[in-house]
């Protein structure tokens, strides 16, 4: 008995609003002729007491991809050709980052809860290696940020989530074509004068599946295998074409 209360008391009260979520989906399945996706949130605020009049419910969801170690490298002209010039190892980025909030940023989380929960892409990303003549690192970790987000795998979706009677909410992320495979980490924060009150995890699993599980496991298991037979299939698809071009000229 002595223990249960002492548990009790570290685990502390429960919070005035948790979130409830439900997805569309849980799993996404990369095939050869995948060419992306769209995943649906939608939830429920669950509270014990009336809605708090003092301050406004906001929702934060946010996508995060398996990270991964990089380099950036910067592009100077030099007598008129383009050449590799400075360069900076990125420790981890996440290979997607989607965040989507029911209003502008500044107006849903203070900064200091911010960067304490790393909700945004810039606090996703670790640059703490290596720099070969780096003046300036936040700009090579903003080219990188800007590159990500032209090719959809980093976006910001500021007032994208939809909030009715501080009670539901849903939205939607898109998630493209180039997706790497593996885990991918959901949170849902609400929040109230710009403060967490509560934050909810979950995970939604990409993995190719058919030939292309085939081939990608081929290539990280046994690529000597795979290197033979991309020639095989090179050899006999440049065969065939002759064959068929032969064909048509007799």
């Amino acid at each position: 008995m002595i223990r249960l209360l002492l548990l009790l008391l570290l685990a502390g009260p429960a919070a005035a609003e948790e979130v409830v979520l439900g997805l569309s989906r849980d799993e996404v399945s990369i095939t050869a002729t995948f060419d992306g996706s769209e995943i649906l949130f939608y939830g429920a605020v669950k509270r014990e007491e009336p809605i708090p009049e003092d301050a406004d419910l906001e929702v934060i969801v946010t996508v995060e991809g398996p990270s991964e170690p990089l380099t950036v490298r910067r592009k100077d002209r030099v007598a008129g050709i383009w050449i590799n010039r400075a360069a900076m190892r990125m420790d981890l980025a996440p290979s997607f980052y989607a965040v989507a909030t029911t209003g502008p940023l500044r107006e849903v989380i203070s900064h200091t809860e911010e960067l304490r929960h790393n909700v945004t892409i810039p606090q996703s990303i670790r640059a703490v290696g290596e720099v070969e003549g780096v003046d300036d690192p936040e700009a090579f970790r903003q080219a990188l940020i800007r590159i990500r987000a032209e090719d959809g795998l980093y976006q910001m979706l500021e007032g994208e989530v939809t909030l009715e009677e501080e009670t539901l909410f849903y939205t939607r992320v898109e998630l493209p074509a180039n997706l790497t495979e593996g885990l991918y980490g959901v949170r849902i924060f609400l929040t109230r004068d710009r403060e967490v009150i509560d934050v909810y995890r979950g995970e939604i699993e990409v993995q190719k599946v058919g030939l292309e599980r085939f081939l990608f496991k081929l290539a990280q298991e046994q690529p000597l295998v795979y290197g033979l037979l991309s020639i095989v299939i090179a050899i006999a698809a440049g065969w065939g074409a002759s064959a068929v071009f032969r064909a048509l000229q007799s």
